[in-house]
């Protein structure tokens, strides 16, 4: 697997939710803080609002899309002068919640004026990838001819399979809103706004060597890399290898190893009932012993009282 694939696959924890909602003017909605999760907004139909604690009001048309990696509070309105309803749930809880497949208003005559493809992913906050923190608090994707068109696919199927679920129905919006969430993060780092950072994971993924490099340890853990075989990886002398790697990973390239080995393994954990010791020759460790002294020291449990007690049943 690759870097942002391998990034998806470990942040999310239990189902995301989702819905296509209508609206009818005047409307209104906050959507709270929810630490420990990520939102999503995707303009299907009319017009709207995007209502920030901390900035001016942002006009959005249809085709443009809204990500909140890091669950911050927001809200959604037909003007920016219109009060706004307070949540009564959490929006990704196990009942109906924000998220959940609504109409808005249904007894009001007339068409809806604004509809929302929304939603929201659990993630593990202890765990996230290094990748998301240096996300912005928001993602604004524009709509364009011929921007983001995996994006714009992508959003087509899952607001018809919500509109009009089929057989299936599950595995399919599941998949689709894990690929939704993979195309945010691809035009994130692969637009304009991923480029003109400084450095960081945004200039990582776009340096041939060290995306090589990285590519490499994602695609294969188990193997007994050195320094100066990723520095072969990434065309460079094993010096400057390691130094170009620490500037914009922020850790040298064998400690990244050693992290990204061990959240494999708490993920592996999470996801299967396969013996320690399996999970531990699957990360590269030859020795479970040598594996849970350095699972303790990262996460401050033993493997096995990890998956007792952090684990769900």
């Amino acid at each position: 697997m690759d870097v942002l694939s391998d990034v998806i696959a470990l942040m999310r924890t239990g189902s995301p939710r989702s819905a296509r909602v209508e609206w009818r003017a005047p409307w209104g909605q906050r959507f709270p803080s929810v630490p420990g999760s990520a939102g999503f907004q995707v303009v299907l139909r009319g017009s709207s609002w995007l209502i920030r604690p901390d900035g001016d009001p942002i006009a959005l048309s249809v085709g443009d899309v809204l990500f909140f990696p890091h669950g911050h509070g927001y809200a959604m309105a037909d003007s920016p002068t219109t009060p706004l309803a307070e949540p009564d749930c959490d929006p990704l809880d196990d009942g109906p919640g924000l998220f959940a497949s609504a109409t808005v208003d249904e007894a009001a005559d007339g068409p809806a004026a604004t509809v929302l493809l929304c939603g929201g992913y659990r993630l593990d906050p202890g765990r996230a990838h290094p990748i998301l923190r240096e996300l912005p608090d928001l993602i604004h994707l524009p709509a364009g001819v011929g921007l983001h068109t995996e994006l714009r696919a992508a959003v087509e199927a899952l607001g018809a399979e919500i509109q009009r679920p089929r057989l299936g129905a599950d595995t399919v919006v599941s998949s689709l809103l894990d690929l939704l969430l993979l195309y945010i993060l691809r035009a994130w780092f692969e637009g304009e706004h991923g480029h003109c950072q400084v450095g960081g994971w945004a200039q990582a993924l776009a340096d041939p060597g060290i995306s090589a490099a990285l590519d490499a340890v994602h695609r294969d853990p188990a193997h007994p890399w050195t320094v100066q075989e990723l520095g072969a990886r990434a065309g460079l002398s094993r010096s400057a290898f390691s130094r170009r790697f620490g500037e914009l990973i922020g850790r040298p390239p064998l400690a990244y190893l050693t992290w990204w080995r061990l959240a494999t393994a708490a993920h592996l954990m999470r996801a299967s009932d396969a013996p320690l010791g399996q999970i531990a020759a699957k990360v590269g460790y030859t020795s479970e012993f040598a594996f849970a002294n350095a699972f303790k020291r990262e996460y401050g449990v033993a493997p096995g009282r990890y998956r007792r007690e952090i684990c769900p049943a």
